[in-house]
Protein backbone atom coordinates (compact mmCIF):
# COMPACT_ATOMS: atom_id res chain seq x y z
CA UNK A 1 0.00 0.00 0.00
CA UNK A 2 0.99 3.63 -0.50
CA UNK A 3 0.85 5.37 2.88
CA UNK A 4 0.90 9.11 3.46
CA UNK A 5 1.58 10.16 7.05
CA UNK A 6 0.91 13.84 7.62
CA UNK A 7 3.64 14.55 10.12
CA UNK A 8 5.73 11.44 10.59
CA UNK A 9 8.67 12.93 12.45
CA UNK A 10 7.47 12.96 16.09
CA UNK A 11 6.06 10.37 18.50
CA UNK A 12 2.83 8.74 17.25
CA UNK A 13 2.98 9.82 13.61
CA UNK A 14 6.64 8.78 13.48
CA UNK A 15 5.77 5.40 15.04
CA UNK A 16 3.07 4.92 12.39
CA UNK A 17 5.55 5.64 9.60
CA UNK A 18 8.11 3.26 11.12
CA UNK A 19 5.52 0.48 11.51
CA UNK A 20 4.14 0.86 7.99
CA UNK A 21 7.62 0.83 6.46
CA UNK A 22 8.57 -2.23 8.51
CA UNK A 23 5.61 -4.07 6.99
CA UNK A 24 6.85 -3.33 3.50
CA UNK A 25 4.51 -0.49 2.58
CA UNK A 26 5.60 2.48 0.49
CA UNK A 27 5.55 5.32 3.02
CA UNK A 28 5.74 9.06 2.49
CA UNK A 29 5.79 11.57 5.34
CA UNK A 30 4.69 15.12 4.64
CA UNK A 31 6.09 17.62 7.13
CA UNK A 32 8.35 20.61 7.43
CA UNK A 33 10.92 18.36 9.09
CA UNK A 34 11.33 20.71 12.05
CA UNK A 35 10.16 18.24 14.73
CA UNK A 36 12.82 15.63 14.11
CA UNK A 37 14.48 13.47 11.46
CA UNK A 38 12.47 11.40 9.02
CA UNK A 39 12.51 7.65 9.81
CA UNK A 40 14.73 5.41 7.74
CA UNK A 41 13.08 3.79 4.74
CA UNK A 42 10.44 6.46 4.11
CA UNK A 43 10.19 9.35 1.66
CA UNK A 44 10.13 12.90 3.01
CA UNK A 45 7.92 15.40 1.27
CA UNK A 46 8.39 18.93 2.60
CA UNK A 47 4.99 20.37 3.49
CA UNK A 48 4.05 23.46 5.49
CA UNK A 49 0.44 22.88 6.46
CA UNK A 50 -0.22 26.55 7.06
CA UNK A 51 -0.06 26.88 3.28
CA UNK A 52 -1.95 25.30 0.39
CA UNK A 53 -0.94 21.75 -0.55
CA UNK A 54 1.30 21.89 -3.63
CA UNK A 55 -0.45 20.69 -6.78
CA UNK A 56 2.16 18.03 -7.53
CA UNK A 57 1.69 16.49 -4.08
CA UNK A 58 -2.12 16.69 -4.22
CA UNK A 59 -2.02 14.89 -7.56
CA UNK A 60 -0.30 11.84 -6.07
CA UNK A 61 -2.44 8.82 -5.24
CA UNK A 62 -2.29 7.23 -1.78
CA UNK A 63 -4.14 4.19 -0.49
CA UNK A 64 -4.05 5.37 3.12
CA UNK A 65 -3.65 8.71 4.85
CA UNK A 66 -2.94 9.16 8.57
CA UNK A 67 -3.40 12.61 10.10
CA UNK A 68 -2.79 13.78 13.67
CA UNK A 69 -3.60 17.48 13.12
CA UNK A 70 -5.73 19.59 15.41
CA UNK A 71 -6.33 22.54 13.08
CA UNK A 72 -9.55 22.37 11.01
CA UNK A 73 -8.22 24.24 7.98
CA UNK A 74 -5.26 21.86 7.71
CA UNK A 75 -7.52 18.83 7.79
CA UNK A 76 -10.00 20.33 5.33
CA UNK A 77 -7.26 20.92 2.75
CA UNK A 78 -5.82 17.43 3.18
CA UNK A 79 -9.15 15.62 2.90
CA UNK A 80 -9.97 17.61 -0.22
CA UNK A 81 -6.65 16.56 -1.72
CA UNK A 82 -6.99 12.81 -1.07
CA UNK A 83 -10.68 12.00 -0.56
CA UNK A 84 -10.51 8.50 -2.03
CA UNK A 85 -7.90 7.17 0.39
CA UNK A 86 -8.62 5.27 3.58
CA UNK A 87 -8.33 8.01 6.21
CA UNK A 88 -7.25 7.54 9.80
CA UNK A 89 -7.74 10.66 11.85
CA UNK A 90 -6.09 10.65 15.25
CA UNK A 91 -8.36 12.60 17.57
CA UNK A 92 -8.39 12.59 21.40
CA UNK A 93 -10.53 11.64 24.38
CA UNK A 94 -10.70 15.39 25.03
CA UNK A 95 -13.58 15.47 22.54
CA UNK A 96 -15.83 13.99 25.24
CA UNK A 97 -18.00 16.32 27.29
CA UNK A 98 -18.32 13.78 30.13
CA UNK A 99 -15.11 13.09 32.07
CA UNK A 100 -16.81 11.76 35.22
CA UNK A 101 -18.51 8.53 34.06
CA UNK A 102 -16.35 5.37 34.05
CA UNK A 103 -16.84 2.76 31.35
CA UNK A 104 -17.71 5.15 28.57
CA UNK A 105 -17.32 4.40 24.85
CA UNK A 106 -17.74 6.44 21.66
CA UNK A 107 -21.26 5.05 21.48
CA UNK A 108 -22.23 6.30 24.96
CA UNK A 109 -20.29 9.50 25.67
CA UNK A 110 -21.47 12.92 24.43
CA UNK A 111 -19.09 15.19 22.55
CA UNK A 112 -18.24 18.82 23.14
CA UNK A 113 -19.50 21.28 20.57
CA UNK A 114 -17.24 21.60 17.51
CA UNK A 115 -15.03 24.60 16.88
CA UNK A 116 -14.79 24.75 13.08
CA UNK A 117 -12.55 27.83 12.97
CA UNK A 118 -8.82 27.72 13.63
CA UNK A 119 -8.01 28.91 17.14
CA UNK A 120 -4.64 29.74 18.71
CA UNK A 121 -4.31 27.04 21.37
CA UNK A 122 -1.55 28.98 23.09
CA UNK A 123 -4.15 31.58 24.01
CA UNK A 124 -7.20 29.30 24.14
CA UNK A 125 -6.16 25.75 25.19
CA UNK A 126 -9.78 24.90 25.93
CA UNK A 127 -10.41 24.87 22.16
CA UNK A 128 -8.33 21.72 21.67
CA UNK A 129 -11.18 19.23 22.07
CA UNK A 130 -13.72 21.30 20.11
CA UNK A 131 -11.30 21.72 17.19
CA UNK A 132 -10.64 17.97 17.16
CA UNK A 133 -14.42 17.39 16.97
CA UNK A 134 -14.56 19.67 13.93
CA UNK A 135 -11.62 17.84 12.34
CA UNK A 136 -13.31 14.48 12.90
CA UNK A 137 -16.40 15.69 11.07
CA UNK A 138 -14.38 17.02 8.15
CA UNK A 139 -12.81 13.59 7.72
CA UNK A 140 -16.13 11.72 7.97
CA UNK A 141 -17.79 14.08 5.50
CA UNK A 142 -14.94 14.24 3.00
CA UNK A 143 -13.23 10.84 2.97
CA UNK A 144 -14.55 7.74 1.26
CA UNK A 145 -13.53 5.62 4.26
CA UNK A 146 -12.86 7.17 7.65
CA UNK A 147 -11.44 5.70 10.84
CA UNK A 148 -11.43 8.07 13.82
CA UNK A 149 -9.30 6.96 16.75
CA UNK A 150 -9.47 8.84 20.05
CA UNK A 151 -6.39 8.15 22.16
CA UNK A 152 -6.09 8.78 25.85
CA UNK A 153 -2.65 8.91 27.45
CA UNK A 154 -0.08 7.70 24.91
CA UNK A 155 3.16 6.56 26.53
CA UNK A 156 6.46 4.95 25.65
CA UNK A 157 9.79 5.77 24.01
CA UNK A 158 9.87 9.11 22.23
CA UNK A 159 7.18 10.78 24.34
CA UNK A 160 7.63 14.57 23.93
CA UNK A 161 5.32 15.43 26.85
CA UNK A 162 7.12 13.63 29.69
CA UNK A 163 3.83 12.63 31.30
CA UNK A 164 4.43 8.93 31.92
CA UNK A 165 8.20 9.34 31.55
CA UNK A 166 8.35 10.87 35.03
CA UNK A 167 7.78 7.45 36.59
CA UNK A 168 10.56 5.39 34.96
CA UNK A 169 12.92 8.30 35.62
CA UNK A 170 11.89 8.50 39.29
CA UNK A 171 11.90 4.75 39.88
CA UNK A 172 15.34 4.32 38.34
CA UNK A 173 16.73 6.50 41.12
CA UNK A 174 15.13 4.85 44.18
CA UNK A 175 16.98 3.28 47.10
CA UNK A 176 15.27 0.21 48.65
CA UNK A 177 12.60 1.41 51.05
CA UNK A 178 12.88 5.05 49.98
CA UNK A 179 9.56 6.94 50.21
CA UNK A 180 8.12 7.91 46.83
CA UNK A 181 5.11 10.19 46.50
CA UNK A 182 2.00 8.98 44.69
CA UNK A 183 -1.24 10.89 44.23
CA UNK A 184 -4.83 10.10 45.17
CA UNK A 185 -5.75 6.56 46.09
CA UNK A 186 -4.08 3.32 44.92
CA UNK A 187 -7.46 2.15 43.60
CA UNK A 188 -7.91 5.18 41.32
CA UNK A 189 -8.25 4.00 37.74
CA UNK A 190 -5.74 4.96 35.07
CA UNK A 191 -5.39 4.02 31.42
CA UNK A 192 -2.41 4.20 29.07
CA UNK A 193 -1.51 2.89 25.64
CA UNK A 194 2.00 2.28 24.34
CA UNK A 195 2.71 4.39 21.26
CA UNK A 196 3.96 1.32 19.37
CA UNK A 197 0.74 -0.61 20.01
CA UNK A 198 -1.39 2.31 18.87
CA UNK A 199 0.74 2.74 15.74
CA UNK A 200 0.48 -0.97 14.89
CA UNK A 201 -3.31 -0.80 15.21
CA UNK A 202 -3.50 2.26 12.97
CA UNK A 203 -1.50 0.53 10.24
CA UNK A 204 -3.62 -2.61 10.54
CA UNK A 205 -6.77 -0.49 10.33
CA UNK A 206 -5.59 0.92 7.02
CA UNK A 207 -4.68 -2.53 5.72
CA UNK A 208 -8.08 -3.97 6.62
CA UNK A 209 -10.19 -0.90 5.80
CA UNK A 210 -11.47 -0.42 9.36
CA UNK A 211 -13.92 2.48 9.71
CA UNK A 212 -15.90 4.10 12.51
CA UNK A 213 -15.02 5.78 15.79
CA UNK A 214 -13.03 4.01 18.50
CA UNK A 215 -10.95 4.96 21.52
CA UNK A 216 -7.20 4.41 21.40
CA UNK A 217 -6.87 3.24 24.98
CA UNK A 218 -5.51 0.24 26.83
CA UNK A 219 -7.25 -1.60 29.65
CA UNK A 220 -8.14 0.43 32.72
CA UNK A 221 -6.16 -0.51 35.80
CA UNK A 222 -5.63 0.69 39.35
CA UNK A 223 -2.89 3.27 39.70
CA UNK A 224 -1.34 1.32 42.54
CA UNK A 225 -1.12 -1.80 40.37
CA UNK A 226 0.40 0.13 37.45
CA UNK A 227 3.08 1.68 39.63
CA UNK A 228 3.83 -1.66 41.30
CA UNK A 229 4.27 -3.36 37.92
CA UNK A 230 6.53 -0.59 36.67
CA UNK A 231 8.58 -0.73 39.88
CA UNK A 232 9.06 -4.48 39.65
CA UNK A 233 10.08 -4.23 36.00
CA UNK A 234 12.76 -1.68 36.86
CA UNK A 235 13.98 -3.51 39.95
CA UNK A 236 12.87 -0.68 42.24
CA UNK A 237 11.63 -1.17 45.80
CA UNK A 238 10.02 2.12 46.81
CA UNK A 239 7.90 2.74 49.87
CA UNK A 240 4.85 4.31 48.31
CA UNK A 241 3.45 7.30 50.20
CA UNK A 242 0.01 8.27 49.01
CA UNK A 243 -1.17 11.85 49.31
CA UNK A 244 -4.81 12.82 49.02
CA UNK A 245 -6.13 15.30 46.49
CA UNK A 246 -6.54 17.85 49.29
CA UNK A 247 -2.93 17.52 50.45
CA UNK A 248 -1.57 17.83 46.94
CA UNK A 249 -3.69 20.88 46.24
CA UNK A 250 -2.50 22.56 49.47
CA UNK A 251 1.07 22.07 48.27
CA UNK A 252 0.24 23.49 44.80
CA UNK A 253 0.96 20.18 43.09
CA UNK A 254 -0.54 20.18 39.62
CA UNK A 255 -2.26 17.10 38.17
CA UNK A 256 -1.45 15.31 34.94
CA UNK A 257 1.66 17.03 33.55
CA UNK A 258 3.85 20.09 33.52
CA UNK A 259 5.98 21.89 36.10
CA UNK A 260 5.36 20.93 39.75
CA UNK A 261 2.98 18.18 38.68
CA UNK A 262 2.48 14.57 39.74
CA UNK A 263 1.88 12.68 36.49
CA UNK A 264 -0.99 10.15 36.35
CA UNK A 265 -2.71 11.87 39.27
CA UNK A 266 -6.11 13.41 38.50
CA UNK A 267 -8.51 14.92 41.07
CA UNK A 268 -11.53 12.75 41.86
CA UNK A 269 -14.45 12.49 41.29
CA UNK A 270 -14.20 15.19 38.61
CA UNK A 271 -12.03 12.92 36.42
CA UNK A 272 -13.34 9.48 37.42
CA UNK A 273 -14.13 8.68 33.80
CA UNK A 274 -11.26 10.28 31.89
CA UNK A 275 -8.88 7.33 32.31
CA UNK A 276 -11.50 4.64 32.75
CA UNK A 277 -13.01 4.09 29.30
CA UNK A 278 -14.27 0.67 28.26
CA UNK A 279 -11.54 -0.52 25.92
CA UNK A 280 -13.35 -3.70 24.83
CA UNK A 281 -14.70 -2.22 21.54
CA UNK A 282 -11.15 -1.29 20.53
CA UNK A 283 -9.74 -4.60 21.73
CA UNK A 284 -12.37 -6.44 19.71
CA UNK A 285 -11.37 -4.34 16.68
CA UNK A 286 -7.75 -5.48 16.96
CA UNK A 287 -6.03 -3.15 19.41
CA UNK A 288 -3.53 -5.07 21.55
CA UNK A 289 -1.80 -3.58 24.60
CA UNK A 290 1.57 -4.78 25.86
CA UNK A 291 2.30 -5.09 29.61
CA UNK A 292 3.18 -1.85 31.38
CA UNK A 293 6.40 -3.54 32.54
CA UNK A 294 7.67 -3.63 28.96
CA UNK A 295 6.73 -0.01 28.36
CA UNK A 296 8.46 1.09 31.56
CA UNK A 297 11.70 -0.76 30.72
CA UNK A 298 11.80 0.52 27.14
CA UNK A 299 10.99 4.08 28.21
CA UNK A 300 13.85 4.05 30.70
CA UNK A 301 16.22 2.69 28.06
CA UNK A 302 15.17 5.50 25.71
CA UNK A 303 15.62 8.07 28.49
CA UNK A 304 19.16 6.90 29.17
CA UNK A 305 19.98 7.13 25.47
CA UNK A 306 18.33 10.57 25.13
CA UNK A 307 19.79 13.00 27.68
CA UNK A 308 17.63 15.90 26.48
CA UNK A 309 14.33 13.98 26.68
CA UNK A 310 11.49 15.86 28.33
CA UNK A 311 10.58 14.70 31.84
CA UNK A 312 7.88 16.79 33.49
CA UNK A 313 6.75 16.63 37.09
CA UNK A 314 7.92 17.37 40.59
CA UNK A 315 11.58 17.97 41.29
CA UNK A 316 13.10 15.90 44.09
CA UNK A 317 13.01 18.96 46.36
CA UNK A 318 9.34 19.57 45.64
CA UNK A 319 8.50 15.93 46.26
CA UNK A 320 10.40 16.07 49.57
CA UNK A 321 8.32 19.06 50.70
CA UNK A 322 5.12 17.05 50.33
CA UNK A 323 6.62 13.89 51.85
CA UNK A 324 7.85 15.82 54.89
CA UNK A 325 4.35 17.17 55.47
CA UNK A 326 3.01 13.61 55.59
CA UNK A 327 5.63 12.27 58.03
Amino acid sequence: MRFLVLGGTAFLSRAVAVEAAARGHEVSVAARGASGPVPDGVRHVVLDRTEEIPADLAAQVFDAVVDVARTPSWVARAVAAWPRAHWTFVSTINVYADETTPGGTPATLPLVDPQPEDVDLGRHPEAYGPMKVACEQLVRDGAARAFVVRPGLIVGPGDPTGRFTYWPARLADVEPGEPVLAGGDPSDTVQVIDVRDLAAWIVTAAETGLTGDLDGVGPATALGDLLAEASAALGAEPRWTWASDAVLEVHDVAPWMGPRSLPLWLPRPAYDGMLAHDWSPSRDAGLAARPIAETARDTLEWLRATPDAVVTGLTREQEREVLDSLA
